[in-house]
């Protein structure tokens, strides 16, 4: 049985996870936030830090020298374009930039792991700690993940937590299958022909286009045709010309935001959307362009893995929760189990607590311990079974 985490740890770990509160980094501009974590975890003596794995990534390796499973283990860097309302005194210094998703706590979480592995070094195989940039954009799992530095650190399992508001606090919520939505933004640019606003007849506007197209795209996950499970499509935003009472426009933006439970269900729901496009091109002659962005995919549990899971929160003392639906939210994790045998987890944050996103939210340093202790016993369990088998 590892050792409990001690109260001085503890403590260690909440002050950084309040510094790292008060010092966000947007995704892609996490260089300090790095720097924060490669000084906290060079005290525990790791066997290799690598850094700049995938824009500001880093990882620490400990290695038992010995053959074994190799376990990563990950948290995000990042945090989001949103204003800081609350009053405390590790409130962000940056105006519209925050940690509102709890990032800082899932850092100070693998930090507080590091200072366990500190002095329990993994008895067989290495344990790896990520701390992985650029995962509110979509962007970052991917890029470290085909970061040629990733070759030395790749593992045999993944795992990684996120805090849920909204559960009871320190209670450990799991799923077997799809645990996070698969999700992308959908953008299309409409180029029509402006003209006066007297003489509409003498240009194209995109007008009917884009009514019709809002109408069509919601209707797509109504349809039923094909899916397997859960989709949904969500109108974000929409722009027809500018604020210019005598020009008729010939210019439109709409987005939408796609989610499916399975990644094949969200290449259904594309391809139909491209249809009904190319159709509605063709009747208003219109032209459109077609772009994606923060692309996720479904982050799917590994059964035999999630058994690892709901094995360490019955050695941890925790409450579990066994969830029957995915989440409907995205996590670029998707990308680590889609390689490797791999679970994402939650830790509920409170059933009262801020909602994630929301701006007086902030991360319930109650829940650290809990983390931290699931982390350290999946790392144990999986030696166990690697013994066992």
């Amino acid at each position: 049985m590892p050792p409990v985490f001690g109260n001085n740890q503890l403590k260690e770990i909440i002050k950084l996870r309040k510094t790292l509160h008060s010092y966000p980094e947007l995704s892609g501009n996490e260089e300090q936030t790095a720097g924060r974590i490669k000084s906290f975890i060079k005290e525990s003596n790791p066997d290799k830090i690598i850094e700049g794995l995938g824009g500001f990534g880093i990882a620490a390796v400990y290695n038992s020298g010995k053959p074994g499973p190799s376990v990563l283990l990950r948290a995000d860097l990042d945090a989001l374009p949103i204003d800081e309302v609350n009053g405390f005194s590790h409130r962000s210094q940056y105006q519209d930039v925050s940690h509102k998703c709890g990032h800082d706590g899932h850092m100070a979480i693998l930090a507080g792991v590091s200072t366990m592995l500190k002095s329990i070094r993994p008895s067989e195989g290495r344990v790896i700690l990520l701390f992985q940039p650029e995962e509110e954009n979509g962007q970052g799992a991917a890029k470290v993940i085909s970061d040629p530095k990733f070759e030395a650190i790749r593992p045999d399992y993944a795992f990684a937590l996120h805090n849920l508001p909204g559960y009871e606090k320190n209670a450990v919520v799991f799923k077997e299958g799809p645990f996070a939505s698969a999700s992308t933004g959908m953008i299309m640019d409409l180029q029509g022909r402006s003209s006066h606003a007297a003489h509409p007849e003498q240009g194209n506007s995109p007008v009917h286009i884009m009514t019709e197209l809002m109408q069509g795209l919601m209707h797509i996950p109504q349809s039923e045709s094909g899916f397997h499970d859960f989709v949904l499509l969500t109108i974000i935003h929409a722009r027809l010309g500018e604020v210019a009472f005598g020009t008729n426009p010939g210019k439109a933006l709409l987005m939408a935001t796609l989610r499916s439970y399975f990644d094949e269900d969200m290449a259904i729901m594309k391809n139909k959307a491209v249809q009904l496009i190319n159709k509605l091109q063709k009747k208003h002659g219109i032209n459109c362009d077609i772009s994606y962005t923060e692309e996720f995919p479904a982050t799917i549990n590994n059964p035999r893995v999630t058994e690892i899971i709901q094995q360490a929160i019955s050695r941890s003392g925790a409450k579990s929760i066994h969830i029957e639906k995915p989440f409907r939210w995205s996590e670029d994790f998707g990308h680590f189990t889609a390689e490797y045998p791999g679970a994402l987890f939650g830790i509920g944050a409170g059933k009262d607590h801020a909602s994630l996103h929301n701006h007086d939210y902030d991360f319930p340093d109650e829940i650290l311990e809990t983390g931290v202790n699931m982390f350290i016993h999946i790392a144990d369990q999986l030696v166990k079974l690697n013994k066992n088998v």
